[in-house]
């Protein structure tokens, strides 16, 4: 007889796994891999998309520093506004819900990406130029905001 899965099978462990990834916020912080796009859902819906580096690191036995980064696809569905000013190298600080994808690449090997559905970006500098050019590309915009755009926290 094969496995279980019931409810107390490994198969509802990974039910588990998945409904608690897919209903808990968590956060998030990187640098962008490069600059955001903005693309648009048959129906018109506007979604901005970037990657995020996490870079994470440990020292393994023999004392030498290891990184691990791990590279995650973020969709941002409020505004298009973002865009803007979501430039390659900036550092951010996510909070969303993220979610695991798996596919078959195009050389038949099984493939893994992390997707990061993000409700608020909150630009952290790195430096001064960022920061100025930051606020430039702020100034820019029009000063009338819907009330969506008032949900976001963004400091600026």
């Amino acid at each position: 007889m094969g496995p279980s899965l019931s409810r107390t099978g490994k198969g509802a462990n990974v039910t588990r796994l998945y409904n608690n990834l897919k209903t808990k916020v968590m956060n998030i912080s990187g640098r962008l891999t490069q600059d955001a796009t903005v693309s648009k859902t048959t129906s018109g819906k506007e979604v901005v998309n970037f990657r995020v580096a996490v870079n994470d690191g440990y020292k393994n036995k023999q004392g030498e520093w290891v990184d691990n980064t791990a590279f995650i696809e973020c969709a941002y569905w409020r505004s298009a506004k973002p865009v803007s000013w979501l430039k390659q190298g900036l550092y951010v600080e996510l909070t969303g819900q993220i979610s695991a994808r798996a596919w078959q690449g195009k050389d038949g090997n099984p493939k893994a990406g992390l997707n990061f559905t993000t409700s608020n970006i909150k630009p952290a500098w790195g430096t001064a130029s960022e920061k100025d050019s930051l606020q430039a590309s702020k100034k820019q915009e029009p000063a009338n905001t819907a009330k969506e755009d008032e949900k976001d926290d963004l400091p600026f």
